[in-house]
C-alpha cells in the first residue's frame, strides 16, 4: 500500500504545490469525511464509496463556482471547507450519535487497507500516471496561467476538472489509512521539498516521488518499531526532508 501511496501522493504534491492548491486539497479530505459519514448514516456496507461520489461532486461544484466568480479562489475554497466540515459534523452527531467512530478515519491506520483498496489504488495510480503522460505540460500551464493555455487553445475547465478529480480520488481512497488530519501534509511537503533542490520540471516530479518513497518506508518502519501511527511518522519524515532540502537550497545559493 505504501509503494503505491508514495508515488501518487509524490506525483499530485508537484501540482498541488505549483497551483497553490494545498487548501483545496485539506478541504477535498473534509468532504471526503462528509461523504463516509453520509454513507453510514444511509446504512451503506461500504462508506468509501459514497466518500468518492461526495469528494468528486464537491470537486466539480467547486470548479464550476470557481470558473463562474470573482471571487478569491481561497475565498471560495473557505467557503466550501467549512460547509463540508459543518455537515460532516451534523451528519455524524445527528439523533445524538457518537462521533468516537470516526476517529479512525481523522487519525488512520494503513494496517486496515484491504487487498480490494490496494487494488483499486494502483488503477488509480495507473491513471494517473497515463494522466500525467499525456497532459502534464497542459496542466501545469493551466495551474501557472490559465489565461495563457486559454490562448494556446488548452481546455482550461477540462483541464482543472481532471486534477481537481485526481485529488479528491486520492485524498478519498487514502484517508482511511493515513488520517485525515496529516493527509493534507502528504500531498504538499513532497512536492515543497522537491522544490528546494530540483532545476527543472523534470527533476521537480522526479524528487517529489522519490521523497515520498523515501518517507513512506521510513515512516512505516518507525510506526512498526515504535508503535505510532504510520500516517503521522510519514509526515514527520517528509517534514525532515523539507527541512533538510531547505538548508541545501540555502547553501547552493
Amino acid at each position: 500500500a505504501i509503494l503505491i501511496m508514495a508515488p501518487l501522493f509524490g506525483i499530485m504534491s508537484t501540482m498541488i504545490v505549483t497551483g497553490r492548491m494545498s487548501f483545496f486539497s485539506d478541504a477535498l479530505g473534509h468532504s471526503a469525511f462528509t461523504g463516509i459519514a453520509i454513507g453510514a448514516i444511509c446504512g451503506i456496507a461500504a462508506p468509501l464509496w459514497a466518500a468518492v461520489i461526495f469528494a468528486v461532486a464537491f470537486s466539480l461544484l467547486f470548479s464550476f463556482v470557481r470558473s463562474r466568480s470573482n471571487q478569491a479562489a481561497d475565498t471560495l475554497i473557505g467557503v466550501f471547507s467549512s460547509a463540508a466540515v459543518a455537515l460532516g459534523i451534523f451528519v455524524a452527531t445527528l439523533d445524538g450519535g457518537s462521533f468516537t467512530k470516526y476517529n479512525k478515519y481523522l487519525i488512520g491506520d494503513i494496517l486496515s487497507i484491504t487487498p480490494a483498496e490496494i487494488g483499486l489504488l494502483a488503477l488509480v495510480l495507473g491513471a494517473v500516471i497515463v494522466l500525467w503522460v499525456l497532459f502534464s505540460n497542459r496542466l501545469t500551464l493551466t495551474v501557472i496561467h490559465p489565461q495563457l493555455a486559454s490562448s494556446r487553445g488548452i481546455p482550461t475547465g477540462l483541464s482543472q476538472t481532471l486534477l481537481s478529480t485526481a485529488i479528491a480520488l486520492v485524498v478519498t481512497l487514502t484517508i482511511s489509512s493515513v488520517g485525515l488530519l496529516i493527509l493534507n501534509s502528504l500531498l504538499v511537503l513532497p512536492g515543497a521539498a522537491a522544490r528546494n533542490v530540483a532545476k527543472n520540471m523534470r527533476q521537480y516530479h522526479g524528487f517529489s516521488v522519490l521523497f515520498a518513497l523515501i518517507a513512506g518506508i521510513t515512516g512505516l518502519a518507525i510506526s512498526y518499531a515504535w508503535g505510532a501511527s504510520a500516517g503521522a511518522a510519514i509526515s514527520l519524515a517528509l517534514a525532515i526532508l523539507f527541512g533538510l532540502t531547505f538548508c541545501l537550497r540555502k547553501r547552493r545559493a
